[in-house]
């Protein structure tokens, strides 16, 4: 095992110099004077939150050979050293852990995937040391240290107490998994909602990076949302914001497991799917991958199936279009190997029920491993480690 390492702190001991370092983090390299323009502060301020970074070594300055020179002298970029530390995420779902190695800016070093032989919180903690310490082989000899571990998990988590309240796929209720998690691996530890964690990796490293408002769609096994509304990864004051799959798109359509009707996770959702082909089939299908395939082959059920999913999709992404006006809908999950066969019905649907000019909401679509996932635990570490202001 490794020894508890000395705990270290993050030297933006301010808001400004916290709001600096995430700018350049997210949307950098750039030159102090367009970090200034960006984050809304002071040339002065932004010089006098740079310095204790980069006598720390966590940012670093390059001379910027395509800027206009400066009094004889060419203007300086203001970058992340991203080997200055490292962090590992962990992505649990019902069967498998996956875990990557990632450096300050979220970069994947290395990965480990392991299948779980059960879903008892025991197991899964064994299975999560385990995973942990390999990727701290992995990264001894680089030269930085692990600073901290994030867990990303689906279901009802509260990150603020390190709680997984209620987790369906793990069955799993009011578990105090960062508190569990940092005892066994000897690290800070941030536990978060799987797709808030995605949302979070998405706002500083991915189609989210410099957007003020916008969302991140999961589609998949359940139908998830990540919300950023003014700069800020929303999870409302019971931790359930943004709840896309539970929205209402059809009062007579099928039973949700959450007691209502017509959700939009009860209609597309993997196992909704699975239902309704079976239904009108009368035959067995095993998997959402053999859905897709009988869809590719042209059997009338299947395709049917996922048109209908696409609207309810479609609808949902609508809601929140109508809701908040974000810039960006962020369209992933592991579903999206099925995109083809409702994407024109999403589109539809999303242009049929946007009101005015949440319309123009740019929508994309990005497919993303499970990899990512925990990569976009690794990304909550990364914030719980650089500011505390998280949430709102």
């Amino acid at each position: 095992m490794f020894p508890t390492p000395r705990a270290e702190r993050f030297p933006a001991n301010t808001p400004a110099a916290s709001q600096v370092f995430t700018t350049v983090l997210a949307q950098g390299p750039l030159t102090r004077l367009e970090v200034a323009r960006r984050a809304g502060l002071s040339p002065a301020a932004v010089t006098k939150a740079v310095r204790p970074l980069i006598e720390a070594g966590y940012l670093a300055e390059d001379a910027d050979a395509q800027a206009p020179p400066a009094l004889g002298r060419p203007a300086n970029l203001v970058r992340v050293d991203g080997g200055r530390a490292l962090f590992v995420g962990i992505k649990v779902t019902g069967d498998e852990i996956i875990g990557v190695l990632t450096d300050l800016c979220c970069r994947i070093r290395a990965t480990r995937r392991t299948s779980l032989t059960s879903r008892d919180l025991t197991a899964v903690l064994a299975a999560v040391a385990a995973a942990v310490q390999e990727l701290r082989i992995e990264a001894d000899g680089s030269g930085a240290a692990v600073l901290g571990v994030g867990i990303a998990v689906s279901g009802d988590v509260d990150r603020g107490e390190g709680t997984v309240r209620y987790s369906p796929f793990l069955e799993w209720h009011d578990v105090p998994l960062a508190e569990l998690a940092a005892t066994t691996n000897g690290l800070p530890v941030t536990v978060d909602n799987d797709v808030r964690a995605l949302t979070v990796a998405e706002q500083w490293f991915g189609a989210g990076a410099g957007l003020s408002d916008f969302a991140v769609v999961t589609v998949g096994a359940g139908i998830g949302c990540g919300l950023v509304v003014h700069g800020r990864v929303v999870a409302g004051a019971h931790g359930v914001a943004g709840e896309i799959g539970h929205v209402t798109v059809d009062p007579t359509g099928p039973p949700c497991h959450c007691g209502n009707r017509g959700c939009v996770e009860a209609i597309a959702g993997d196992a909704a799917i699975l239902r309704r082909i079976r239904e009108a089939t009368g035959t067995e299908v095993a998997d959402a991958a053999e859905a897709v395939r009988l869809a590719h082959n042209g059997v009338a059920a299947a395709r049917e199936a996922y048109a209908r999913a696409g609207e309810a999709i479609g609808r949902g992404i609508a809601t929140v279009a109508n809701l908040l006006g974000p810039e960006r809908v962020i369209i992933s999950g592991e579903g999206l190997a099925a995109y083809d066969l409702f994407a024109e019905q999403i589109r539809d649907a999303f242009t049929a029920a946007a009101f005015g000019s949440a319309a123009r909401c740019d929508v994309q679509i990005r497919p993303l491993t499970f990899e990512e996932w925990a990569r976009g635990a690794a990304a909550t570490a990364i914030q719980s480690f650089i500011r505390a202001d998280t949430y709102t």
